[in-house]
């Protein structure tokens, strides 16, 4: 299986969409620091994912979540909300 998944950060709020085949220790590896464009933003938890049957599927659907119609349509589906304000 493969996914694209949705990671909130518990430090700003903000999301990180991304696409993965194990779940599981990608998104240890948000955690641990080992991703450059999330090691700030740690503690990063699942918000959302979805499974998908080839790595190409999960990549088109994670392309999606970041143009300007998967927003929209995460918004649409309350799959995310508001930006929290961190302080």
């Amino acid at each position: 299986m493969f996914y694209a998944y949705i990671l909130r950060s518990l430090k700003d709020g903000g999301y990180y969409k991304g696409s993965t085949s194990n779940l599981e220790n990608r998104v240890k590896a948000h955690n641990a620091g080992k991703v450059r464009s999330t090691k700030s933003r740690r503690p990063l938890e699942m918000h959302y994912f979805e499974k998908f049957s080839s790595l190409q599927e999960a990549r088109i659907r994670e392309k999606f979540f970041k143009s300007i119609d998967g927003y929209n349509w995460l918004k649409d589906k309350q799959i995310i909300g508001k930006r929290c304000q961190s302080g």
